[in-house]
């Protein structure tokens, strides 16, 4: 990849375009856990041993996303997808993804994210690394999951990828610390988005956090946030 990205003609970076490795090299593994009546979670094992892994909601998309890892200039990086609820409602999804909802249903959930699934990866995998190898990762409304998990678990998700982050939940008037390290997208035709992106670094920033804000040119969905993914891990991880 290139290391200027090109500019849109309202000053946004314009979105990169993904080379992605097809077939993929790595294995796509998927187990059922009790939670929620069989919860699914898909994990993206790399062809070489992980060097990161990155934890993710919405984990029936993103998990798929580990083509484009193989063709990026990043080490191997494991992702553990965690599936979004089966319930049709999106009002349920939100529930479990942002804490201002439902509290009873959003910790639920996050026992089943940070412990139950992490326990799981560590004995299926042998892959238990310290929080700079680790991150959370989320879209949409999973983009606030990782943030709330990143905020309450810095111990456990030394970084956060956050594209195009709904609105519920917000930061708080007084910042935890330590805070983890923070990589914020959105784009220019997602204004909604944008906006809670933009408040979310400003709000990071002013409590002395490592904070990327980038504004793409782009909209709501998969190829924006595809195209993201490995410059996330990138900087995250490095090489």
């Amino acid at each position: 990849m290139d290391d200027q990205a090109a500019v849109g003609s309202d000053g946004a970076e314009a979105t990169p375009e993904p080379a992605r490795a097809d077939p993929i090299a790595g294995q796509l593994v998927i187990e059922t856990f009790k939670y929620d009546g069989g919860r699914q979670v898909t994990v993206y094992v790399p062809p070489d041993s992980p060097e990161a892994v990155v934890f993710a909601g919405d984990g029936q998309l993103i998990s798929q996303w580990g083509g484009y890892l193989e063709a990026a200039d990043v080490p191997p990086t494991m992702i553990v997808g965690a599936h979004r609820t089966a319930d049709e409602d999106e009002m349920v999804r939100i529930q479990e993804y942002s804490p201002t909802f439902d509290e009873e249903r959003f910790a639920a959930h996050e026992r089943f994210f940070v412990e139950d699934v992490r326990g799981w990866v560590r004995s299926r995998f042998g892959v238990a690394l310290p929080a700079e190898r680790t991150a959370v990762c989320g879209v949409s409304a999973s983009g606030e999951l990782a943030l709330a998990m990143g905020l309450r678990h810095p111990d456990v998700y030394g970084a956060v990828f956050s594209a195009s982050p709904g609105g519920g939940y917000r930061p708080p008037a007084v910042m935890p610390s330590p805070l983890p390290r923070t990589y914020l997208v959105a784009g220019t035709q997602e204004p909604f988005f944008l906006e809670n992106a933009a408040r979310w670094a400003d709000a990071l920033r002013d409590a002395d956090a490592d904070v990327v804000m980038t504004e793409r040119v782009g909209t709501h969905g998969d190829p924006f946030w595809q195209a993201e993914f490995p410059l996330m891990v990138a900087w995250a991880f490095g090489r």
